[in-house]
């Protein structure tokens, strides 16, 4: 019984908020864009706990994975480039999974052919709360993170993501920035104090503050000054993308100040 009063409850709550949607009068009314139809790779979606609550409730509120992903891979896509025709690695391939595991999700692989996983368990603690809104927040939160890891630009000349802090920091800090400059991160989601070093989502609030305050193009430039920076270093991209009077550390004193961390 609760299973199928879950499925119902879930069929109810999708049913209204696709009636919150775009009519198609106003959908055939949006400008494309140049990522409208860029391959994205092929969404090879596979639900390997097709058991669990999990994937109960996954189905339910995305009915159409690949569709779901393929739209975020654009999303991500146009946080990052300008257009298509900027070096944007060629991904073939993104095979998706549900699993019934520990964790949240992880991004394996390299281009062409990336694999992302998409923890049941998560899910279910996600929607402990029977909040369709929060779940699919959460979801679309975690996929920018990890899609953003299969298309960004990596540092040069200083090692590799496991042998590097500056090198991590920079690839997990433009994930979460992906993930808040699009929505999925609200200011309750900001960690205080810290240092932009700590990556995630302590880095990714000040790139974002960055964009919001010095450049609009701020994570465009900065995701590609991986490839005209080498050897690549925080303060030698920041003066590349703003200009020789800004230093990285200069910057998150100031974005400390703006946001209340610390007192002037």
């Amino acid at each position: 019984m609760k299973k199928i009063y879950l499925s119902m409850a879930l069929s109810a709550i999708v049913a209204l908020i696709s009636c919150g949607g775009h009519s198609a009068t106003e959908k055939s009314s949006v400008e494309e864009t140049p990522w409208d139809n860029y391959f994205v790779g092929e969404i090879d979606f596979k639900d390997l706990a097709p058991d669990t609550k999990g994937s109960e409730i996954y189905h339910h509120i995305i009915p159409d994975a690949p569709a779901y992903i393929t739209k975020a891979a654009r999303q991500v896509l146009s946080t990052l480039y300008y257009s298509p025709d900027d070096s944007i690695p060629g991904i073939k391939n993104i095979e998706y999974t549900l699993e019934d595991m520990p964790g949240v999700s992880a991004k394996d692989g390299c281009p062409p052919d990336i694999k992302i996983f998409y923890s049941t368990q998560h899910i279910e603690r996600a929607f402990g709360a029977n909040d369709t809104a929060k779940l699919d927040y959460e979801t679309k939160g975690v996929l920018y993170h990890e899609l953003t890891h299969a298309y960004q630009l990596e540092p040069q000349g200083i090692g590799t993501y496991s042998t590097n802090k500056t090198f991590w920091a920079f690839i997990e800090g433009m994930a979460d920035a992906v993930r808040v400059a699009n929505g999925c991160f609200g200011p309750e989601d900001r960690p205080k104090g810290g240092n932009y070093m700590d990556g995630y989502r302590t880095a990714g609030f000040f790139f974002v503050w960055i964009r919001d305050t010095k450049d609009p193009e701020f994570l465009k430039k900065f995701n590609r000054s991986t490839l005209e920076v080498v050897p690549w270093s925080f303060d030698a991209a920041i003066k590349h993308v703003l200009g020789d009077e800004y230093q990285i550390d200069q910057l998150w004193n100031e974005y400390q100040v703006a946001v209340g961390d610390i007192k002037a």
